[in-house]
């Protein structure tokens, strides 16, 4: 699984989906830290990758274009160590909804 993280994201959810052999960067490291999210989308889409954010902007896209898969991350602003618990908890969720071909992934 290959994944782009968002800017509201911390680069630590990265670091703890690439400990799952997940596939991840950050847009910061792909040099997207000042980019739009339309932006942001595109390159997802190039390049395979399922974007994770917080922004429900990108709902509008996976909408509209369709092309790579979104998970919308609905917690309300958390520690970085309660997010990855979260993530760690719902992962199993997560996983079985991408393989199901599922386009968007609302996580609360």
């Amino acid at each position: 699984m290959r994944f782009l993280i968002d800017n509201q994201l911390p680069g630590a959810l990265s670091k703890f989906l690439a400990s799952r052999d997940c596939d991840c960067i950050h847009v910061i490291d792909v040099g997207l830290g000042q980019a739009s999210d339309h932006e942001i989308w595109r390159y997802a889409c190039e390049h395979d990758r399922t974007v994770i954010t917080k922004d429900e902007d990108f709902l509008h896209l996976a909408v509209k274009e369709p092309q790579t898969a979104l998970i919308w991350v609905r917690f309300g602003n958390c520690r970085t160590a309660k997010l990855l618990a979260e993530f760690d908890r719902l992962w199993p969720r997560i996983v079985a909804s991408l393989k199901a071909g599922d386009r968007v992934i609302e996580i609360r």
